[in-house]
């Protein structure tokens, strides 16, 4: 896909040797406002297709909200793996509903949004601090929903909230 393509090539492009440094990704701002802008044309273009249907299965959705204050408080590899924990759960919510809309408009945005959720998700992986890697042993606080556009509202959420805080948290420690 060319836009998660494009992220992990711009990120790729950037790795320094010994340890992945997000440079371009944090410290050019018009990146991450691309992808904030991106989330929300996917989610405009969702609310636009015709009879999507209620997902039988519910899909679990991270709850992305935050306190401003409780987020500067964190850990910048806390913060990482906090969003990972969302991504995983957002990803694998993404791919339960993909299986169950089967209309051509709900489907490739679904597929689109895996393709970014996905990105972000793996780019994240690479990022180190502390030598420590990230382990899929987490639980976030999380909902079920039965409409595919709140899988794109908390992917919009996600992006424009903890994603955007965490590079700017980052832009200023690696853009000096």
């Amino acid at each position: 896909s060319p836009p998660g393509l494009l992220l992990l090539t711009s990120f790729l492009l950037h790795v320094k040797e010994d340890r992945a440094s997000p440079t371009r990704l944090v410290c050019d701002n018009r990146l991450i406002q691309k992808y904030i802008m991106e989330a929300k044309d996917m989610e405009t273009r969702v609310g636009q297709c015709q009879a999507l249907p209620v997902l039988s299965c519910p899909a679990v959705l991270p709850l992305v909200d935050f306190t401003f204050q409780q987020w500067k408080s964190k850990l910048n590899e806390t913060k990482r793996r906090e969003i990972l924990c969302d991504l995983a759960l957002l990803v694998g919510a993404v791919a339960g509903a993909q299986g169950q809309v089967s209309e051509e408009c709900g489907a490739r945005q679904l597929s689109q949004l895996y393709r970014h959720a996905n990105s972000f998700f793996l780019l994240l992986q690479t990022f180190s601090w502390e030598g420590g890697h990230w382990e899929p042993s987490c639980s976030p606080h999380s909902m079920e929903q039965t409409h595919v556009t709140s899988i794109f509202l908390t992917y919009r959420q996600l992006v424009q909230g903890k994603l955007l805080f965490f590079f700017e948290d980052l832009a200023k420690v690696l853009c000096k």
